[in-house]
């Protein structure tokens, strides 16, 4: 079902569309104008069109989106990022990075692309080259929130087993961002599998503060709880499980007794 938001803009980008196409079947008469001006950015709304049918789970019609984005711009980065999401989704890897590599062909500093592409390397777990790509994307300057890329950075250090290296990026990146989710669940995570609990629930806490809890967050908070003997919070996270997420592996872990 399609949020609100994701309708606005649709409905936004197709109105944009639909006039850039009279213009261009007008002969490009427009003044101030040209047809290459309008393919350009006939093929940046087909990719944000793209990114909005994924949202929504339509990955056909995104498809579709970026192969007529990249009839109107061949050599769009942007267009080559989402592709390579899309086929990361689909579980296309071949693909997925051959996107990646256009992209950066393209544009070798691209922020986005080097920060993707960092991300789908360590998933991959080419740790060495992922790392390589994220330290591109923190070291550019003209990145507004190398936060990101280092908290990216720190996932893939523990990806790799590496947790003190793993502790220094979100270490750094919390203290660019003390609002950052994603470095403060793997740090959450992080001093918990170092069997400091009391700073796990400090993490923990400041976590659900800005974020919504999900059956991964819900379990986590269980653990941290189990270990400091709270159990009547223990309880608490259990009932949410069972509640809201009843179908989830968490609350089949939890009814199994994989607390202990």
């Amino acid at each position: 079902m399609l949020v609100p938001e994701v309708l606005r803009m649709r409905a936004a980008l197709l109105f944009v569309m639909a006039l850039l196409l009279t213009a261009c079947q007008s002969g490009g008469s427009r003044e101030g104008s040209s047809r290459e001006d309008d393919r350009l950015k006939l093929a940046e709304i087909n990719t944000q069109l793209a990114l909005a049918y994924m949202q929504d789970g339509d990955n056909e019609l995104a498809l579709q989106k970026l192969e007529s984005a990249l009839e109107s711009n061949p050599k769009s980065v942007n267009t080559r990022n989402a592709m390579a999401l899309l086929y990361n989704n689909l579980g296309e890897y071949k693909e997925a990075e051959e996107n990646y590599r256009k992209a950066l062909e393209f544009d070798a500093r691209n922020i986005t692309a080097l920060n993707n592409y960092g991300r789908f390397l360590c998933q991959q777990k080419r740790f060495d080259e992922g790392q390589a790509r994220l330290k591109q994307a923190i070291d550019n300057p003209l990145n507004p929130v190398p936060e990101n890329a280092m908290a990216n950075a720190g996932t893939c250090a523990m990806q790799a087993g590496d947790a003190i290296k793993a502790e220094d990026f979100f270490r750094a990146a919390l203290q660019r961002s003390p609002r950052l989710s994603p470095a403060l669940l793997s740090m959450a995570q992080l001093s918990l599998d170092q069997q400091n609990p009391l700073q796990a629930r400090a993490y923990y806490q400041r976590y659900v503060e800005i974020s919504p809890q999900s059956p991964r967050t819900l379990w986590l908070g269980m653990r941290i709880e189990h270990a400091l003997g709270n159990q009547d919070a223990v309880a608490s996270h259990a009932l949410q499980l069972k509640n809201r997420f009843p179908d989830s592996p968490e609350y089949g872990q939890y009814q199994r007794g994989e607390l202990e």
